[in-house]
């Protein structure tokens, strides 16, 4: 995982990287911030007419304007208590809309980087990115940030107001609340540093807890799971360690916070005494003075809290723009090609790959692949395990991009092709099967976009799809194909996994079909019956079978031999047989492995 150079920026710059996410709400958090400084305007105001009321009617006892002014005090603060409910009107709404926006514009991005990024990044960081990250900045602009301003604001134009009555009484007061500035500057640094340890950690927190929910059953077979829980207290107390340093550092700022104001109250109210005495102020402007300074307590004290927030927000913003910041390396060309009438004609032209994080010293994994595929042929693709052929069939659907040759579909660079496009032509199914969190109806009709839902065409689409699968099993679930399959698939077998994820594929009728060694999880009964169903599709399809089976190669018309990240034979079964060692060798072992199944199932 890199680090962005977001961390290079100042806070200030840092959070204004979501101004074009806040930009369309702007004016209602203007106004919600203008509700806020109204209020406090409001509160500074009532020390000003407490100073009135004390030297007027208290001084003379003039009952009726001492009603008046009371009722005065009394509508400045009813007047606040309506400019803080509408701050809160103004800005909750759209907080919670540049939440969305974040939010959405997130996991489009997610949707839309490479698989070369999922790699090498944990879905708990993720995650809590998604979650935790943006719900933190929506807490920030509709509270931090409007708050932060406006006490700011608040504690300016309160300190100069404390000039009105005497300057030695501000002059006191400013002098004492210098020190802050010293420890605000020490807190930024400590505590940023804190907020990024705590939110990565969480992170990987998240991934661990992730992990240990869908490897549920491993670690219950195993009997791992208190090792699981060991690890995970670890992270968990390591979190919990940086946590408490974060409110260690709080509190030392909250201590400074609360101690010198009131060091300060105390100064002044025994210089106030002592200029009451020498007759240069009066007692209504000394307890207006204090009255003012009790009003400022509360947006001082707050500038501690406010402010660590700010940085957990900048902390944030970070941990985003990290993601936003990864480069897309496979998009769309500047001017796509189409394919009307897509032949399936698929060629590999001198194709390389190596993965980026690759030693220089290492050759590519992908070594120079010369294999043309004619329109309806299937080729089965075969070779020992770590040769290089599940990474070769991850590059037509452009999964990864070549990084030397090209890969060719009807004489057309793959890369030349819009992704939709694209992988609209080519179909995979993949030995891992994952499905998804909803009924089987949507996941066998996954790719099929352009079929009306609940349709005629879809229901004869999506029959015929778990029909050669041999998906039968799915009349048995509580609500048939509307039975909605648990978190990626997991309630069900791996067989059925696969044979829903090989339906799937083949609704989305492909003009090229990729699969890869689909069948690894089915018996050898239900195998028969689905190749005698792919036989058919496949008269039609272009296919590219990675083959772990014998029985699955007989499917083939050709057979590519791969050795060592290159195609180092072409033909028919029989020709390879008869003609290549390392091909034969190839064959028994996957013959061995088979009978080793075989023997299990019949063992079960």
């Amino acid at each position: 995982m890199t680090t962005s150079s977001t961390e290079r920026l100042s806070t200030l710059r840092a959070l204004a990287r979501l101004l074009p996410f806040a930009k369309p709400v702007l004016p209602r958090l203007a106004l919600g911030a203008l509700s806020a400084l109204v209020a406090s305007l409001l509160a500074l105001a009532i020390p000003l007419v407490l100073e009135a009321v004390i030297a007027g009617p208290i001084a003379s006892g003039d009952q009726t304007l001492l009603v008046w002014g009371a009722v005065a005090i009394l509508g400045l603060g009813l007047a606040e208590a309506v400019m803080v409910w509408l701050r809160r009107w103004f800005v909750l709404g759209p907080a919670t809309m540049v939440e969305y926006e974040i939010r959405t514009s997130f996991y489009a991005r997610l949707q839309r980087l490479p698989v070369a990024f999922h790699d090498k990044w944990q879905s708990g960081q993720l995650l809590s990115r998604m979650m935790q990250d943006i719900s933190m900045l929506r807490r920030w602009m509709a509270f931090g940030l409007v708050l932060l301003v406006v006490n700011v604001l608040t504690i300016v134009v309160g300190a100069v107001l404390l000039f009105r009555w005497h300057w030695l009484l501000g002059t006191t007061f400013l002098v004492v609340s210098i020190p802050l500035w010293f420890a605000g500057s020490r807190f930024e640094k400590r505590y940023g540093t804190l907020a990024r340890q705590s939110q990565d950690q969480a992170g990987d927190l998240a991934t661990s807890v992730e992990e240990s929910v869908h490897g549920i059953r491993v670690l219950k077979a195993f009997g791992r799971g208190k090792h699981a829980l060991q690890k995970f207290t670890r992270q968990a107390e390591t979190l919990r360690e940086t946590e408490l340093s974060k409110a260690r550092a709080v509190g030392l700022i909250w201590f400074w916070l609360v101690l010198l104001p009131d060091i300060a109250f105390a100064l002044c109210l025994g210089v106030g005494i002592y200029l009451t005495a020498a007759s240069q102020l009066q007692p209504s402007e000394l307890a207006a003075f204090f009255v003012m300074a009790t009003v400022l307590r509360w947006p001082m004290e707050s500038i501690g809290f406010l402010f660590s927030f700010m940085l957990d927000a900048r902390t944030a913003t970070d941990r985003l723009f990290e993601v936003f910041d990864e480069e897309n390396t496979i998009v769309d060309p500047a001017e796509p090609v189409s394919i009307a009438q897509p032949r399936g004609e698929l060629v590999f032209e001198d194709v390389h790959f190596r993965y980026p994080d690759a030693a220089a010293s290492e050759r590519d994994l992908i070594n120079g692949v010369d294999l043309a595929l004619r329109s309806g042929e299937t080729m089965a693709l075969v070779g020992l395990t770590g040769c290089g052929k599940t990474t070769l069939t991850t590059l037509p659907t452009r999964l990864y991009d070549v990084t030397g040759g090209r890969v060719m579909l009807d004489g057309v660079d793959v890369r030349d092709l819009s992704l939709s496009e694209l992988r609209g032509h080519i179909g995979m199914a993949f030995e891992d099967s994952t499905l998804f969190s909803q009924t089987v109806r949507e996941n066998v009709l996954l790719g099929r976009e352009d079929l009306e839902p609940g349709s005629a065409e879809a229901e004869r689409v999506m029959r015929e799809a778990l029909a050669v699968a041999q998906a039968s099993f799915v009349e048995d679930l509580p609500d048939g194909v509307d039975t909605v399959i648990g978190e990626e698939g997991l309630s069900l077998s791996g067989g059925q996994r696969q044979r829903l994820a090989l339906a799937r594929a083949v609704a989305a009728r492909p003009a090229v079909l990729v699969l890869d060694d689909p069948l690894s999880a089915l018996d050898v009964e239900t195998e028969t019956l689905v190749e005698d169903a792919l036989r058919d599709i496949m008269r039609d399809t272009t296919s590219l079978v990675v083959a772990h089976r014998p029985s699955t190669v007989m499917l083939a018309d050709r057979v590519a031999l791969m050795e060592g990240g290159r195609i180092t034979a072409v033909g028919t079964h029989s020709e390879l047989l008869r003609t290549n060692d390392h091909y034969r060798h190839v064959i028994s072992s996957l013959e061995v492995e088979q009978a080793r199944m075989r023997e299990r199932e019949v063992n079960l």
